[in-house]
């Protein structure tokens, strides 16, 4: 197997929530063609999960699949259970894993998923995490910006949610400096491809095309894959915040 050009994190072991598919399953394969290990988060996409898995391991790296719902604590606890039996460590977390637009879901469930999750997947980390770690909260720019812009009613909820995440997840920025960690925040703007815009544009017909106008174009997957990755294998700041898009 010929080894990438560069691969700044060999050796290094990385999870990736929601990595079935879309913008995770590409975080995931980034990281491995840069030398990372990579467990892979699903809920319930299972054969897509291990397609993602054999090109993890088609590049020379070792694959964990880890199916988990991340709002029930104990599957939490199996998560990080499964990577210390597997690996000892874990060098890099990808908290990338949302949602809070499914249907038929308690009023509570995007406080659920993209507030309290969050918090119970980087304590779960923390004592695998050794210094020189990597937590990058993965967030939109709808969110990120919520308290300032306008939000669509319809992503309002989630909108508040996520930023509640990113918040919580910042103030633990003391705990992660003593620790030698460190917390880099990637936000997007609409990502074409991804299912958020397109749940959005079924209740407002043209969104899509409204905003690629609006902001000039709009990045892809692989685009914003490339951020995340970036942050979590490059040197930024701890608590700095990568944009990809328009912020206007």
């Amino acid at each position: 197997m010929t080894e990438p050009t560069s691969t700044p994190l060999l050796g290094k072991t990385a999870l990736v929530t929601g990595a079935s598919r879309g913008i995770g399953a590409s975080v995931a394969r980034q990281l491995a063609q840069i030398g990372a290990d990579v467990a892979i988060n699903y809920r319930s996409k299972g054969p897509r999960a291990e397609d993602v898995a054999g090109e993890v391991e088609a590049l020379g790296r070792r694959s964990l699949l880890l199916q988990a719902d991340i709002t029930d604590p104990k599957d939490i606890a199996s998560t990080f259970d499964q990577i210390k039996t597997a690996w000892t460590q874990l060098d890099i977390l990808v908290l990338n894993a949302s949602g809070g637009l499914e249907k038929d879901k308690a009023a509570d469930y995007a406080m659920t998923l993209n507030l309290d999750a969050q918090i119970n997947l980087v304590n779960g980390a923390l004592p695998l995490m050794g210094r020189g770690g990597r937590i990058v909260f993965v967030t939109s720019h709808l969110a990120h910006f919520s308290e300032t812009k306008p939000v669509y009613d319809y992503y309002a909820p989630v909108a508040k949610s996520k930023k509640a995440g990113e918040d919580a997840i910042r103030g633990m920025m003391p705990k992660f400096a003593a620790l030698g960690i460190r917390l880099v925040v990637v936000s997007g703007d609409l990502i074409e491809g991804t299912i958020t815009p397109k749940l959005l544009q079924r209740q407002s017909p043209g969104l899509i095309e409204a905003r690629r106008i609006e902001a000039g174009s709009l990045p892809d997957i692989e685009e914003f894959a490339a951020a995340i990755v970036d942050a979590a294998s490059s040197e930024h700041e701890s608590g700095a915040t990568l944009y990809v898009g328009s912020t206007e």
